[in-house]
C-alpha cells in the first residue's frame, strides 16, 4: 500500500515539474515573439530579447516590442506635417503599433522607452515617431521623434515637429555602423552610402509626458520609409506605462497556467492508470 502511494506520488510530483517547465517557456516565448495583448500592428511589428545592437532596455523587461520598415506597407507610419531636407521627398512605406485604450487622470505621468535603427543615411531621411490620441482619435501630443540624418542629432528628428515630451537625454547623436538587428530583415548591418552618413543605433531613450486632462487614451508608435523603400529602419519600444502600470490588456500570468496545468495532472495520471 505504501509503495504504491509512493509510487502515484512521485509520479505526481514529476507530472507537476513538468507542467511547470512548460508553462514558463510557454510564458517566455509568448513574451518573445508576441506583441502585447490588445494592441493592434499595421505592417511588421514584434518583440524580441537582447538582438544584435538592441539590448532589452534600462526597464529590466525581459523583451521590448519593435516596429520596422522591413515588411512595412504602403503609406503607412507617415506622420502628418513631416517634409524632408530643403521639402524633398515623402514616405513609402512603413508600420504602425497601436496600444490598447487606457484611462488616466489629470496629471497623470505617461512613460516608455525607445531606440531607434536605421540603415539609411545621406539625405533620404526615415524617421519613427510615437505620438498620444484621445479616444476621439484626435492627436493630443506628439511624444518622441527620430530621424536618419547625416550630420548632428538624430533625436529629436530633423525636420519633423518638437516633441512635447521630456526626452531624457535630451538629444542624441547616432552611434554610427551599428545597425546588426534582425527587425531590420536583410538590411541588417548594412549602412547605405557608408558609416559616416546616418546609419546607426540611438541607444535606449525615456519619454515622460503629463497628461493634462482626464480622459481616455492610446499610444500610436510609427516608423516609415522616405523616398524608397530601400535600407530599412526600425524602433524599438519598452515598459510603456501611465503612472507606473503597463498598458497592457489582461493575461493569464505563468502562475495561473501552472495552477492550470496542476489541476490537469490529476486527469493525466488516472487517464495513464487506465
Amino acid at each position: 500500500m505504501i509503495q504504491l502511494w509512493s509510487s502515484r506520488l512521485a509520479s505526481y510530483l514529476v507530472a507537476t515539474a513538468f507542467v511547470f517547465t512548460l508553462a514558463l517557456c510557454l510564458s517566455r516565448a509568448i513574451a518573445a515573439s508576441s506583441i502585447p495583448a490588445g494592441w493592434t500592428c499595421t505592417g511588421s511589428c514584434g518583440s524580441s530579447g537582447t538582438d544584435g545592437v538592441v539590448p532589452l532596455s534600462p526597464a529590466g523587461n525581459p523583451a521590448y516590442e519593435w516596429i520596422s520598415t522591413n515588411r512595412g506597407i504602403f503609406g503607412v507610419g507617415a506622420l502628418t506635417g513631416v517634409s524632408g531636407d530643403a521639402g524633398r521627398g515623402s514616405s513609402t512605406n512603413g508600420s504602425t503599433l497601436k496600444t490598447i485604450t487606457f484611462s488616466a487622470a489629470t496629471g497623470s505621468l505617461l512613460n516608455f522607452e525607445f531606440n531607434y535603427t536605421t540603415t539609411d543615411g545621406a539625405f533620404v531621411g526615415d524617421y519613427a515617431w510615437a505620438e498620444l490620441f484621445n479616444s476621439a482619435n484626435a492627436p493630443v501630443a506628439l511624444l518622441a521623434t527620430a530621424r536618419t540624418t547625416p550630420g548632428g542629432n538624430t533625436i529629436p528628428g530633423a525636420n519633423m515637429p518638437v516633441p512635447a515630451a521630456t526626452l531624457t537625454p535630451s538629444m542624441v547623436a547616432i552611434r554610427p555602423g551599428l545597425t546588426m538587428w534582425s527587425p531590420l530583415g536583410s538590411s541588417s548591418g548594412a549602412c547605405f552610402n557608408g558609416v559616416t552618413f546616418g546609419c546607426g543605433t540611438t541607444g535606449w531613450v525615456n519619454s515622460s509626458f503629463t497628461i493634462g486632462t482626464a480622459g481616455s487614451y492610446f499610444l500610436l508608435f510609427g516608423v516609415t520609409n522616405w523616398n524608397d523603400e530601400l535600407f530599412d529602419s526600425g524602433l524599438a519600444i519598452d515598459a510603456v506605462t501611465v503612472d507606473g502600470k503597463p498598458i497592457i490588456a489582461s493575461t493569464p500570468e505563468p502562475a495561473s497556467l501552472l495552477l492550470l496545468g496542476i489541476g490537469a495532472v490529476p486527469m493525466l495520471l488516472k487517464r495513464r492508470r487506465s
